[in-house]
């Protein structure tokens, strides 16, 4: 199993002292929690894209390039780039950019966003948002593999030989699918062969195991290889103890401040408890063996070969998050990736000659 660290960058009152960083310190915590996250080992770190309150996260670029300028190894995901809201020229230029910059590190993840805030800034309709966002994203694939492209589609100016600068440093690079409910973007991912990432947040398992086999049908439906297909899943947090008992009790009063707080907003928890929700959630908090049989009983579920875990400390202090994290990747990672093999994530290009460091003389 191949494991990602992802933020949407939430820019809201610590949830038990009700303190707000700045944004600058909010901002700068995000970049230090990458760095952290190649140091233990990660695979891969993820930056969402939200348009609207509490969230900060409105450009990934450029938030995983000075993240690519701190880091060497781990892979750079987006979580996800939402291609019904942008021109898919201009995302296409930020992510060759970005790809460039990584040495060939980035992943991107797709999918339409959501929230009624982003989608009147970008004029984007209910009625719309699948078909731009199928769209967007076959203009972009081929903006990524060919250098001229002539194309004509409903939501932007049409292209006639367009060239687009610069040209990024992987020929062919992964485009995950991100799916919460949705079996639009599950059809896209099966019909181009990629691989899909189930929220797996929000609701019990059902749900997301339903659309994760909907994806397989129509992969198999389309003529694909069902050895081929490649799944992801997220989690709705995580904190581990070497007892139960201390991860429980640690993680109880986050786990009720943000619960109030989503009642003051008027959203009904789905999960009223912490005892509900480790459950029947996809919450992973209690000790590293309940952890480990925990994700392997998901697994059986969605067949995942990949799984993150919220990079933020969300409510712990830096100490404590970094011995949690430390505790995922001495503990619990080891005997996942043993248990659930999976495939290797693509290695970066070799970097043209001219950028390699002069030999030693």
């Amino acid at each position: 199993m191949k494991f990602l660290a992802i933020t949407l960058i939430v820019h809201a009152p610590d949830p038990l002292t009700g303190v707000r960083r700045s944004t600058t310190a909010r901002l700068r915590e995000v970049v230090d929690n990458a760095v952290l996250a190649e140091e233990l080992g990660f695979d891969g770190f993820g930056v969402g894209e939200r348009h609207e309150r509490p969230f900060i996260s409105s450009s990934p670029p450029v938030v995983l390039s000075h993240i690519a300028a701190r880091t060497s190894r781990i892979r750079l995901f987006t979580a996800v780039t939402t291609l019904s809201l942008l021109d898919p020229v201009r995302a296409f230029e930020d992510y060759a950019t970005l790809d460039q910059l990584s040495g060939g590190r980035l992943e991107l993840m797709v999918g339409k966003g959501n929230g009624a805030a982003q989608a009147e800034l970008f004029h984007v309709t209910a009625a719309d948002q699948w078909d731009r966002n199928r769209e967007s994203y076959e203009l972009f694939r081929r903006l990524w593999r060919e250098d001229k492209v002539t194309w004509s589609g409903r939501f932007r100016p049409p292209l006639e030989e367009a060239e687009t600068w610069p040209r990024p440093l992987q020929p062919e690079i992964r485009i995950w699918h991100g799916s919460a409910t949705s079996e639009a973007s599950v059809d896209l991912a099966a019909r181009y062969g990629d691989p899909l990432f189930s929220a797996n947040v929000t609701n019990p398992v059902e749900p997301y195991a339903e659309l994760v086999r909907h994806y397989r049908e129509r992969w198999v439906a389309y003529g694909r290889d069902p050895a081929a297909v490649l799944v992801g899943a997220g989690t709705a947090g995580y904190y581990s103890a070497r007892r139960s008992q201390d991860a429980v009790a640690r993680y109880r009063p986050i786990f009720d401040a943000r619960t109030a707080m989503f009642r003051r907003m008027g959203l009904e928890p789905v999960f009223p408890t912490l005892e509900d929700a480790i459950e029947r959630s996809s919450i992973l908090v209690g000790s590293p063996q309940q952890i480990i049989e925990k994700v392997q009983w998901y697994h059986e579920r969605l067949g995942h070969e990949v799984m993150h875990l919220h990079a933020d400390a969300d409510g712990l202090s830096p100490k404590e998050h970094r011995e949690t994290m430390e505790l995922f990747q001495s503990d619990i990672a080891p005997v996942l990736r043993r248990k659930i093999p999976s495939r290797p994530f693509p290695s970066p290009p070799p970097l043209p000659a001219d950028t390699l460091p002069d030999a030693p003389r």
